[in-house]
């Protein structure tokens, strides 16, 4: 609190934070995100202790997860169900899919229970809600790092050991990848702050969050190209999911395959923010009674 001296010689409180009853819809407080950065990096540092603080294998659950994925992936799709890989290895193909995927996917299903998850915190204390689901989009690029690591040296193995019939290579859309990362990002944060405002009412929706998510994988290119899609006759609608313009984006700025246009990833730039959009506002909305409701 800081103090103002009027030309009547009376004190007046000035105060550097002032929390308000009822505010507007659109009154998102976007200062207060950056007064509070310091609690953001406080909370990224006790999700990532606080998830493996008491497994055996630690941090290595980020190298085990994607490379069993990757395995059975090869072997259903591609040894038994004989599924194209655009001209990629397999493992690189599905990799690179899964890589993508997985970081969109955690932003979308952790962000979709913040308010169930920290119901006691948001009780208690004030600060900038959304600080809590920013803070899970930015935990989860510690693991997206790793695999993404993973997925460069399963290339420099590819580079030096091609496989006959197979081909890829690093294309100038990598200059596009921060900002693929970020479309991720924002498209997982977006959905998820609508899914968790709406549980804060139906709480039965949180038990189909985890399941839809992996149905909505298979509406998008991690186990089989767009070229396949369109094959047989359902491109189309596989590219009305966002991901779908990332994850071949991202293909094709590693190992450059992919049907990277400039309609598609505009068409996901668009959605991707329309459905920011929302999620802040209803989130926004949602975050001044749930508290009463969860």
């Amino acid at each position: 609190m800081k103090h103002k001296i009027t030309q009547d010689n009376q004190s007046v409180d000035d105060w550097d934070l002032v929390i308000k009853g009822h505010t507007s819809l659109f009154d998102i407080k976007f200062k207060d995100l950056w007064h509070y950065r310091d609690l953001l990096l406080m909370f990224v540092k006790r999700d990532f202790v606080s998830f493996y603080k008491q497994t055996i294998l630690g941090p290595l659950w980020f190298f085990i997860q994607p490379i069993f994925t990757t395995i059975v992936f090869t072997f259903v799709f591609g040894s038994l169900a004989g599924i194209s890989s655009d001209g990629l290895p397999q493992q690189l193909f599905y990799l690179a899919g899964i890589t993508s995927w997985n970081y969109f996917s955690d932003c979308l299903t952790k962000t979709s229970t913040v308010f169930k998850d920290n119901a006691n915190i948001f009780g208690k204390v004030y600060f900038p809600r959304l600080i809590m689901p920013l803070s899970i989009v930015v935990s989860n690029l510690v693991r997206f790092g790793v695999q993404l690591l993973l997925l460069l040296v399963l290339m420099a193995y590819f580079y030096w050991n091609p496989v006959e019939g197979t081909s890829f290579q690093v294309s100038n859309g990598l200059l596009l990848f921060p900002f693929l990362v970020i479309l991720m990002a924002l498209l997982g944060l977006g959905l998820g702050l609508i899914i968790t405002a709406v549980t804060t009412k139906y709480k039965d929706l949180t038990f189909l969050v985890t399941f839809g998510v992996q149905l909505l994988m298979y509406s998008t290119t991690v186990i089989y190209p767009l070229s396949y899609a369109r094959e047989k006759g359902y491109g189309d609608i596989v590219a009305l999911n966002p991901m779908t313009g990332i994850i071949e984006a991202f293909r094709y700025a590693f190992l450059g395959k992919g049907e990277f246009t400039l309609s598609s990833i505009g068409y996901s730039i668009i959605v991707t923010l329309v459905i920011l959009f929302m999620g802040i506002i209803i989130f926004n909305k949602t975050e001044k009674n749930f508290v009463d409701t969860i």
